[in-house]
């Protein structure tokens, strides 16, 4: 504000004059968002100065100047100031003598303001001017935001009611007209009432003191009822409207809130699919790393194997030399002498003792070749069994890809079928609204017509209708009272059944909520689960590499000593024969864990079933409440016509009454 005033008073020096103190005084003690100048003479330089300041200030949105004793220039400088103003709503020029460079100016201010909405100009000349005041009408007819306009004590003849009728017939925002206390007569009442079928929007026309005959006065007051119903009825239709698209709004809102928790869960389901997939991938892996160290287990032993034939080989090669050795023996016996007798005696007999050793030894070697042949062929029995298994293993795999391809495709299907259903609500929902608004036109046009049907017929039984009028007001009093109490009584109802519908759809998501969040952590413990599974597997690897390394040792140790390694090879065997059983027993626990996955999964598709016929619950129920909203309307709108007609009863009777009286009590006074 202080800024306003040194620019007031910094404009004022600048052309020479010195800024007015009254105008000071207001400025530096205003009220909130109101300038008064009341009763303060402006002078030129300051309208001047007030007019460039108005054109960019966002302090007030009311401007006062009554009875400031503007001159033409003054006026026309403000004037020019607020053309561009985009913040002032009232202007007051009462009492200015404003004529034709005033009435000029105001329609052009008329034509480009488009803030202000009460414009009062009593007392002043604009209709002694028919030129300025044409303009003036022109700006009007051009104006869409004015409200209010207070033409009173203006001098306006019929020739500016023309003019002014001309400027309803385009203007579609003014709602008030005074005019009284003019000179239109019977012609500018005409003009006035000729114009008024074409203007919906003007409620409130004052034409009291300008020589207007009774009948004219009762057609524009039937005119502005006829525009007060027409408004009311427009009001409500919009409200209407307004609920309807809130209500839009929300279902709009909540199927897209729908189709978000919809594609939450299927991006969950997507995400464990691929989880499922990469643990049975890791499975695989593992299951093959396990068999391929199976097989290394199997070529190790192979390679005893062929170690023990070798030395089957070296064993048969010795005996052969060893026959040789005989027969040379037997020959180098022939040729010697009795004298040695004793000596091939006993070299016979240690021959034997070695032969009988060297047969057990054979013996030995073909008994443990034996047995480390039936060790190679269970040990490839059971390479085939984990192979079948492997395979069975990795046809289960490429089984559930499958189904969880078959689930992401049926999952995209209904994805697709949701969006589907949801563009169609919105279309139906959308037809619906035009519909009913349509609907609601054609029911306010009808209803006009009915009502001026009525109006015509009512005015027949006037004088029928006049002792009647105390009581037919006391009981339109008593019924509105009560029609108002059972409508907020309705109102109310509605909202408490709607309250509580909410809090039970929001108990049910919540209850649904709870059971995905129980299904997520069940899923997270068989997680948990497989984790220690595999945690076991590599125990079990790690026991297996234990394994292989004893059987190093064992191999080490083989050629010195064969017994110990046969017992060793035993208790291996016997080993190995429980680690299988435990991996088969983890095995069992994993079959037993996809089982438990694949419960898992129906669990979901049944809490997914469950919460698509929650929603369609949801939906039903809003259908539901739809109609019972359209009930209530259509009550209301029954109510509504009751009223009116009482109204328009009791209207009548108010004229038939007025027009009953004498007709000096008609006529205004100055």
């Amino acid at each position: 504000m202080e800024e306003f005033r040194r620019a007031y008073s910094r404009l004022c020096q600048e052309r020479g004059a010195e800024p007015q103190e009254a105008v000071l005084r207001q400025l530096q003690e205003p009220r909130r968002g109101q300038l008064d100048l009341a009763t303060q003479t402006l002078a030129t330089d300051t309208c001047e100065a007030l007019g460039q300041l108005l054109q960019s200030q966002t302090l007030f949105t009311e401007l006062v100047l009554r009875d400031c004793m503007l001159s033409e220039e003054g006026a026309r400088l403000l004037l020019q100031g607020l053309c561009s103003n985009s913040v002032v709503r009232l202007l007051d020029l009462k009492g200015n003598n404003l004529c034709a460079v005033g009435a000029e100016a105001l329609g052009k201010l008329l034509k480009q303001n488009k803030s202000i909405q009460s414009l009062t100009l009593e007392w002043n000349n604009l209709g002694a001017w028919e030129e300025a005041f044409a303009t003036f009408c022109a700006g009007l007819g051009a104006n869409s935001n004015l409200r209010q306009l207070d033409l009173r004590n203006n001098q306006v003849t019929h020739r500016g009611a023309e003019e002014l009728a001309l400027a309803l017939k385009s203007n579609t925002s003014l709602q008030q007209l005074d005019l009284r206390w003019n000179n239109l007569g019977l012609l500018g009442g005409r003009a006035l009432v000729s114009c008024l079928p074409s203007n919906r929007t003007l409620c409130r026309l004052e034409l009291a003191g300008n020589n207007i005959p009774g009948d004219v006065l009762r057609a524009v007051e039937q005119a502005m009822d006829h525009n007060q119903d027409r408004q009311a009825a427009f009001r409500e239709s919009q409200v209407r409207t307004h609920v309807l698209s809130k209500e839009v709004r929300s279902l709009q809102e909540e199927k897209s809130k729908q189709f978000m928790d919809l594609m939450e869960t299927i991006d969950k389901q997507r995400e464990e699919i691929a989880r499922s997939s990469r643990n049975n991938a890791a499975r695989v892996g593992q299951l093959q790393d396990a068999l391929n160290e199976r097989h290394s287990i199997i070529n190790a032993l192979k390679a005893k194997l062929q170690m023990t034939e070798a030395a089957l080989v070296l064993s048969e090669q010795k005996t052969q030399d060893l026959g040789d050795r005989l027969a040379a023996a037997d020959q180098e016996r022939l040729s010697l002498s009795q004298k040695q007798a004793k000596e091939r005696r006993l070299e016979q007999q240690e021959a034997a003792e070695r032969e009988s050793k060297l047969l057990k030894d054979m013996s030995a070697a073909h008994e443990k070749g034996v047995l480390l042949r039936s060790q190679v062929d269970e040990l490839e029995r059971k390479v085939k069994s984990q192979q079948e298994q492997l395979f069975e293993a990795r046809q289960e795999l490429t089984n559930t890809s499958a189904e969880l391809k078959l689930r992401a495709v049926q999952a995209e299907e209904r994805l697709d079928l949701e969006r589907k259903r949801f563009k169609q609500s919105l279309a139906d929902s959308e037809q619906l609204r035009v519909r009913e608004v349509e609907l609601m036109t054609c029911h306010l046009e009808e209803s006009q017509r009915a009502l001026q049907e009525r109006v015509q017929r009512l005015e027949s039984t006037r004088l029928a209708l006049e002792e009647e009028l105390s009581q037919v007001k006391a009981a339109a009093l008593s019924e509105r009272g009560q029609v108002e109490e059972e409508f907020l009584k309705a109102r109310t109802q509605l909202r408490l059944e709607e309250q509580q519908r909410l809090v039970h759809l929001e108990e049910k998501l919540r209850l649904l909520t709870q059971a995905r969040d129980e299904a997520q952590s069940a899923c997270l413990q068989q997680k948990q689960a497989v984790a220690e599974a595999q945690a076991r597997a590599s125990q079990l690897s790690l026991q297996v590499d234990s394994l292989q390394r004893r059987l190093e040792d064992l191999q080490q140790t083989l050629s010195s000593k064969d017994q110990e390694k046969v017992a060793e090879v035993n208790r291996v065997r016997v080993e190995l024969q429980e680690q299988m059983g435990r991996l088969q027993t983890e095995l069992t626990a994993q079959e037993g864990l996809r089982e438990k996955v694949a419960a898992l999964e129906r669990q979901l598709k049944v809490i997914s079933n469950d919460h698509r016929e929650a929603l369609l619950d949801k939906e039903s129920e809003n259908a539901s409440l739809r109609e019972k909203l359209r009930l209530k309307e259509a009550e209301i709108t029954r109510i509504y016509e009751d009223q009116a007609q009482r109204a328009s009863v009791l209207q009548n009777a108010v004229l038939s009454y007025v027009q009953g009286a004498p007709l000096r009590t008609l006529s205004p006074h100055k």
